[in-house]
């Protein structure tokens, strides 16, 4: 099981990736948790988590995100603009997996 969790702006947009991402895992019948949640609510979403990703759209915030996120020990970086322009789950899926070593 690998748990992600996307941070961007309001996690609208970013929750359609969601389920991109999700039926990427499945038919890999890999299991994973995959939520999406507005940036300013990452303090509180991080318990348990693999890999934190931001939308780009809160790229500007990595900074911030690696504070929190780094005494967690939870990877952070921000999704790449075409990956999430084009909705590609499978790439955002790869990109996750990598940054959470597995």
């Amino acid at each position: 099981m690998v748990t992600i969790r996307l941070f961007c702006a309001a996690g609208m947009s970013t929750s359609l990736l969601v389920n991109k991402m999700k039926d990427a895992a499945s038919k890999r019948g890999l299991e994973a948790d995959i939520v999406a949640f507005p940036e300013s609510q990452m303090h509180a979403n991080l318990d348990g988590v693999d890999v934190a990703l931001l939308g780009p759209q809160v790229g500007y915030r990595l900074a911030s995100a690696k504070e929190i996120c780094g005494p967690k020990g939870v990877p952070v970086d921000v999704i790449p603009m075409v990956d999430y322009g084009m909705m590609n789950g499978e790439k955002v899926l790869d990109f996750a997996l990598k940054l959470a070593g597995k």
